[in-house]
């Protein structure tokens, strides 16, 4: 197992995947909820809204402990491109998990439709203050909401194969940092 100095904390990697799979889910059902043949579509958009407050919190939680817990270094013998690109990466995620899930709570904000939003089916999910309901402006950030998708798949393709070339081509242990398991003596 990787010491602290080269790996994450348990609390870091626990967020790290959770926020990982709910993204992953939520690009799953924003595709499904925007297709005429899926049925339930209106369950799968309260859902979509869900999740997405839920990585907004776990977000937020994930950047106060990375900002009390710094991560361990990359490796000393990373070319400056591939630093450049890991920390491009990884701010533009930060940027994309905190702000779609409001940009996708500004377009509900602005929506017309007189439509209830909970939180999970239970708690009350107010409309953000100082947004109108106005077709143009939720037109707005519903495109401002799709091209975020589109940024947060070539992330998350980027990320991945980064990982991936680390632990294959690299042969480094910038993989083990989140999965301990597959460190390297």
């Amino acid at each position: 197992m990787a010491t602290k100095s080269e790996s994450y904390s348990r609390v870091a990697i626990a967020f790290h995947w959770a926020i990982a799979l709910l993204i992953i889910g939520l690009v799953l059902f924003g595709w499904l909820m925007t297709h005429e043949w899926m049925p339930n579509r209106f369950a799968i958009y309260q859902w979509h809204k869900s999740f997405g407050i839920l990585v907004l919190v776990l977000s937020l939680g994930r950047l106060i402990w990375r900002f009390m817990n710094p991560p361990p270094a990359l490796p000393d013998g990373m070319k400056g491109w591939e630093t450049v690109a890991a920390k491009i990466t990884h701010i533009g995620f930060y940027v994309l998990m905190i702000g779609m899930p409001l940009l996708g709570w500004a377009m509900i904000s602005a929506s017309r439709l007189p439509i209830e939003n909970e939180l999970f089916y239970l708690i009350p999910l107010p409309d953000l203050p100082g947004i109108s309901a106005s077709d143009a402006v939720e037109a707005r950030f519903k495109l401002l909401h799709e091209i975020g998708a589109k940024l947060i798949i070539v992330l998350f393709v980027l990320h991945v194969g980064g990982a991936l070339k680390h632990h294959f081509i690299s042969k480094d242990n910038v993989l083990a940092r989140m999965i301990p398991a597959l460190r390297r003596p």
